[in-house]
């Protein structure tokens, strides 16, 4: 049970509509049970005309013959007219209790429905909350395509499989309770043989149902690798047909899609075996009983079970076969609901490693510079950075090149904390970036990266995503700032246009300079550039370039550096390689070093 114990913590803010929930199960049972159960005996009495003894009531059997007294001697004092009359009594009393314990199975379900959506709507919240605290590092161990699987499939079957069961958790065992104490009250020794069976029919449904969470583990992951092969399919649709790859992605779509298929196949079999193997389960009890209670009662060995005593406890009986049916189908949903708990438990118990500094420092201005002491960097027992020393002073420009994977990325994002030190110290101002509260440190950072990210909104809202209140002016002024006003103006809708999925409806450009348009609004002190203008052609890339410089200006920026042309006027260059910086200073004085840096230059033929 403690796999669901979010969901029961969820469950306790509802602590009075639960009550609420099981007052009018209750009822809706306790009128269910008087609207058939009594029918046998009234119409014995009826049509038999029976003369019954007065016996004072001492239990619920005593009281039953009670009632049997007062409706015979009604009877036989009123004749023929006087059956007539019980009898049309009686349909009225069954009308009304089966108007009555529809309007409480009414209202449970009334009072139910907004709690499971809650308990969903909880859920769903949490775990997107937690996808956005987790560090960046993550996002690059797991499949996207797994990741919209647990928010999207998983949600689901938790919603089908478990919420949407909960009032069969809770009203079908009570049902059967109510029935079993009902049982036990007209006759033990009938009781006594229901609980030999029942545990076992219990067993053979534990038994059938048990392999249906690893099953449905094993779907959630093949939908996560389904989801994935769809998402790359359509973000690199060009380079597929480019390269005749349609085959090659089809099979494997293909491949996974029939895995699928078989497990899912699998388990909606077992699962939809739940409700006729209890039925048939239970009948057979009911068969034994049948005989069982027959023979006692044609034999007069059933004490004070009579005739129609005996044909009221088949009747009770039968009202268990379809509560236990939908108990047992409970049962299996939440077998096949219990992978789904545990795949979303993995994200949401997932370490945050950059945790928020609730009661830190704010930081509301940068003064100073931006000091790396003896800064170390593993991710998953990989040394990234090994021993950076360096300072970067207010107003300054930093550039990092180096070959790939030389730790430029890394060493920049340990800036606004994408990722912590492993060991040494980063200062800001003289104080550890750690003692800041995360979103005032990067409420003073802006990052334009190598590939433009944008969102499926407005130009507007886009450049805007940093300040979410600023005014059109100001956006208008962003947006002259970073050359992007004039091909905004030249849109249909202006800053209005809503520009696709990623942007998809601008082209490389007009992206990179929206990017910039939405760090200059942000107005911070420090820049983070991940070289904006290496995938444009020559004409975007002189009016990119000349947005950043009219950015840069005034601004600390860290620069990193894939077009060595465009940092030559850094104030200084620092050279990595495996992790190290094994080359600082000026461009001039780097390229008569004739080092490494010199090599790269010479590379790209920059004289």
């Amino acid at each position: 049970m403690k796999r669901y114990s979010r969901l029961f913590k969820y469950l306790k803010f509802h602590k009075t509509k639960i009550g609420l929930y099981f007052i009018f199960s209750v009822l809706s049972i306790l009128f269910s049970l008087i609207s058939f159960a009594p029918i046998p005996t009234f119409l014995n009495i009826i049509f038999k005309k029976e003369k019954i003894e007065l016996v004072k009531p001492q239990n619920i059997l005593d009281v039953m013959k009670y009632i049997k007294y007062q409706v015979g001697s009604y009877i036989q004092s009123q004749g023929d007219h006087g059956a007539i009359k019980a009898l049309a009594l009686i349909c009225g009393l069954i009308i009304i209790s089966v108007f009555l314990k529809n309007l409480f199975y009414y209202l449970s379900f009334y009072v139910l429905s907004p709690i499971k959506m809650n308990v969903i709507t909880r859920l769903r919240a949490e775990l997107y909350n937690k996808l956005l605290q987790l560090p960046i590092g993550y996002f690059t161990e797991q499949r996207k395509g797994d990741v919209m699987s647990r928010m999207t499939n998983d949600i689901s079957e938790i919603e089908t499989s478990i919420v949407g069961t909960l009032e069969g958790l809770i009203k079908d065992p009570l049902n059967v309770l109510v029935i079993l104490i009902a049982l036990i009250w007209i006759s033990p020794t009938l009781s006594m043989f229901l609980f030999i069976f029942l545990p076992i029919t219990g067993f053979i449904i534990g038994r059938i149902s048990r392999s249906l969470k690893k099953q449905s583990s094993i779907s959630a992951i093949k939908l996560g690798e389904l989801l994935s092969t769809l998402e790359e399919t359509l973000g690199g649709l060009r380079v597929i047909k480019a390269f005749n790859a349609e085959k090659l992605l089809r099979s494997k779509f293909i491949e996974t899609n029939n895995t699928l298929f078989y497990v899912r196949n699998k388990m909606q079999i077992r699962r939809d075996l739940a409700s006729p193997l209890s039925e048939f389960l239970g009948v057979v009890v009911l068969c034994g009983i049948l005989w069982f209670g027959g023979n006692l009662v044609l034999a007069n060995n059933a004490g004070n079970l009579s005739a129609d005593g005996f044909i009221m406890y088949i009747i009770l009986f039968s009202q268990i076969i379809q509560p236990a049916k939908s108990l047992s189908s409970s049962f299996y949903n939440i077998q096949k609901g219990s992978a789904a708990i545990a795949r979303i438990e993995e994200v949401l118990q997932a370490k945050v490693k950059v945790d928020e500094n609730i009661n830190g420092l704010q930081m509301t201005s940068y003064k100073h510079s931006i000091e790396f002491k003896n800064v170390n960097f593993s991710y998953e027992d990989v040394v990234i950075l090994k021993n950076i020393n360096l300072t970067i002073e207010k107003g300054k420009t930093i550039a990092l090149v180096g070959s790939s994977g030389a730790g430029k990325s890394t060493l920049a994002d340990l800036v606004p904390r994408f990722h912590d030190v492993s060991s040494g110290e980063l200062l800001i101002d003289g104080v550890n970036i750690k003692e800041y509260s995360l979103n005032s440190l990067r409420e003073q950072i802006s990052i334009v990266t190598q590939e433009p990210i944008l969102f499926n909104d407005t130009i507007a809202n886009n450049i805007s995503l940093g300040k979410p209140n600023a005014s059109k002016e100001e956006i208008e002024q962003a947006a002259k700032v970073a050359n992007a006003f004039n091909f905004i103006q030249q849109k249909e809708e202006g800053f209005a246009t809503n520009i696709g999925d990623r942007g998809n409806k601008l082209s490389g450009g007009e992206k990179q300079r929206l990017t910039i348009a939405r760090a200059v609004l942000k107005n911070p002190p420090i820049l983070i550039l991940d070289e904006a203008t290496s995938s444009l052609d020559t004409e975007s890339e002189r009016l990119v370039q000349d947005a950043i410089n009219n950015m840069m200006q005034n601004r600390t920026s860290i620069v990193i550096a894939h077009r060595l042309s465009t940092i030559r006027h850094a104030d200084e260059i620092i050279v990595l390689q495996h992790g190290e910086i094994i080359e600082r200073g000026h461009h001039d004085d780097l390229m008569e070093k004739n080092g490494m840096y010199k090599r790269l230059v010479e590379m790209q033929e920059v004289r």
